[in-house]
């Protein structure tokens, strides 16, 4: 374990990982920062370390992406200007090269932890499947703002953008459809795959590590379930989603020991 990530290893092929939970930064990126906390807060993924208990082995990151961002190439893990993040500016100035080296230094530990971790649980399982767990915004215009049209944001957005859809096609279909048949507080979860977001590097870095043995759904979950403004979450809604996921485990277990 190291304080920038955790990975709690256990048996099964079942994987779920929450990269961007964290919002810990080290000190001296921290005087580096102009970019509020609140700010910060509001871009990276709360809550979604809970999610991961459906697996027996996950993967939490701790620290803010605003450091370093586990789901981009290396080259673009330390955001540099504000169009690397969503137009906020994040440094008072560009911070020395050796804390973005100190910085990568981490991405590149990360990696390694994963790498190994999954090199493990492939060879004793022969496939996995990592659920990369996300959460994103649909308020960008102020808590007072209008939503974000619902046509183009799904609550659940499955990107699968570097998957092998041949192979792990019905794993993927079984997991959405028995997502969308969870009763979800007397309703169905509006599930749809690649709307939204069709997967980051941490997706596209283990399939291409793994090829025809791991399926990474990267699933991103509108933030309906918390107020993104003031980080606010509804506890039961952030609970009933963990029970949603945990409802469609077995049926995708149950495909993916038929591919």
């Amino acid at each position: 374990m190291s304080d920038a990530w955790e990975i709690i290893r256990d048996e099964g092929p079942l994987v779920a990982a929450a990269i961007h939970d964290g919002s810990d930064v080290r000190l001296e990126v921290a005087e580096w920062m102009t970019l509020h906390e609140s700010d910060r807060l509001r871009e990276q993924d709360p809550h979604t370390a809970e999610w991961t208990a459906v697996a027996p082995t996950r993967i939490i990151g701790r620290r803010s992406r605003f450091e370093v961002d586990f789901n981009r190439p290396r080259e673009r893990a330390v955001y540099r200007a504000p169009e690397d993040s969503w137009g906020l500016s994040v440094w008072r100035a560009a911070p020395p090269a050796e804390i973005i080296e100190r910085s990568l230094l981490i991405y590149d530990a990360f990696y390694a932890d994963v790498r190994e971790t999954l090199e493990g649980l492939i060879a004793r399982h022969g496939k996995i499947v990592v659920l990369d767990l996300h959460s994103y915004n649909h308020r960008r215009f102020g808590p007072n703002g209008p939503f974000a049209d619902p046509e183009a944001n799904p609550e659940v957005n499955v990107g699968t953008g570097t998957l092998d859809r041949k192979l792990f096609g019905p794993v993927i279909d079984r997991f959405m459809a028995d997502l969308r048949a969870f009763d979800y507080h007397g309703r169905t979860l509006d599930v749809r795959e690649n709307v939204k977001f069709r997967g980051g590097h941490f997706s596209q870095f283990i399939h291409q590590s793994f090829p025809g043995k791991a399926c990474v759904p990267a699933i991103e979950f509108k933030k309906f379930f918390m107020d993104e403004w003031s980080g606010e979450p509804d506890p039961v809604q952030v609970e009933t989603i963990r029970r949603a996921l945990l409802a469609a485990v077995p049926g995708l277990l149950e495909e993916l020991a038929r591919t």
